[in-house]
């Protein structure tokens, strides 16, 4: 009896080792497989760093040539986290405390599958439909408050603007930044709702002072996190904006300051030599500067255990 005892023992404690070395190597494989990335990366951008480099006339030298396109980045990105965090934030306060069980499973499932939808098909909805649809809007706003610089200049005739693209990237990054809002809002301790509403508080302020501020981390960490997909997106910026390489805050015009990532698409089939080397090393200033972002979203989760199940 001992015997087998022992026996039963040892194939649960191989199992268990064989499985803790998996997850290692599955694990080590991650790091791996992106440190090999950031390497090909720098060893393929090296060309351009070259004082005698040549781009065929599409740019002086590496900084000037990327300062626009990492301003068009951030400005498109930033664009869409400011109309997706507050629609993150209501939706999943609905899902969370107003909906009903069956109807927020719901709502769940059909944000799940707004994630799951392609990004060229967002782009195209954009370019067809968004664009069109809101052109009248750009040019009412340019007529009324054309005097702020964010609306003046000559009103895009497509509707291809600025604007246009942060509501798509906004849409795009919207259901992974309530699905996260949403389990936060979820894991607040029942006994603090229960006792701001056995104070007399009514359910929006319970929500006010016990569930908003348990999930402030969770919000900042799904605002890094949206802001990080938005920096990255590629096709659906492509299609809807009608870029330039320039530095433009207006948000209804024809020019665009570009992005990177697009920028790349667009360029890097028909580029060759060193201006082909400039286009990889501005993708490398994206893979870091998405990198960063992402490791301080996964610094501020890190900073309440029950944020994470990792934790």
């Amino acid at each position: 009896m001992s015997t087998q005892s022992a026996s039963a023992k040892s194939k649960v404690r191989l199992g268990d080792l064989v499985f803790s070395r998996a997850a290692t190597f599955a694990g080590a494989g991650i790091l791996a497989i992106l440190a090999a990335v950031a390497l090909f990366l720098f060893l393929q951008a090296l060309p351009a760093l070259d004082p005698n480099a040549d781009f065929d006339g599409k740019a002086k030298n590496p900084i000037s040539f990327v300062t626009p396109y990492l301003f068009g980045t951030l400005y498109g990105s930033l664009i869409a986290l400011a109309i997706a965090t507050p629609l993150a934030v209501g939706i999943a306060l609905y899902i969370s405390h107003f909906a009903s069980r069956r109807f927020s499973q719901l709502l769940g499932y059909v944000m799940d599958l707004l994630a799951a939808i392609p990004s060229v098909v967002y782009g195209l909805w954009g370019i067809l439909v968004l664009a069109p649809f809101l052109n009248p809007t750009y040019v009412w706003l340019n007529e009324n408050l054309g005097w702020i610089p964010l609306f003046g200049g000559q009103v895009s005739a497509t509707g291809r603007t600025m604007l246009t693209v942060g509501i798509v990237l906004a849409i795009m990054v919207l259901p992974i930044m309530a699905a996260l809002i949403r389990e936060v809002f979820l894991q607040t301790p029942r006994l603090h709702e229960e006792a701001a509403l056995a104070l007399g508080a009514t359910r929006w302020e319970m929500i006010k002072m016990a569930v908003i501020p348990f999930g402030r981390p969770g919000i900042i960490s799904a605002m890094m996190l949206g802001l990080g997909r938005a920096l990255g997106e590629t096709m659906a910026v492509a299609l809807v904006l009608s870029p330039a390489s320039i530095i433009n805050f207006a948000l209804l015009t024809s020019q665009n300051s570009n992005t990177i990532a697009a920028n790349i698409a667009l360029d890097f089939p028909e580029s060759g030599g060193d201006f082909r080397s400039l286009l990889i090393a501005t993708g490398l200033m994206l893979f870091f500067i998405t990198m960063a972002i992402n490791l301080l979203a996964r610094y501020v989760i890190s900073r309440r255990a029950e944020f994470s199940g990792a934790n």
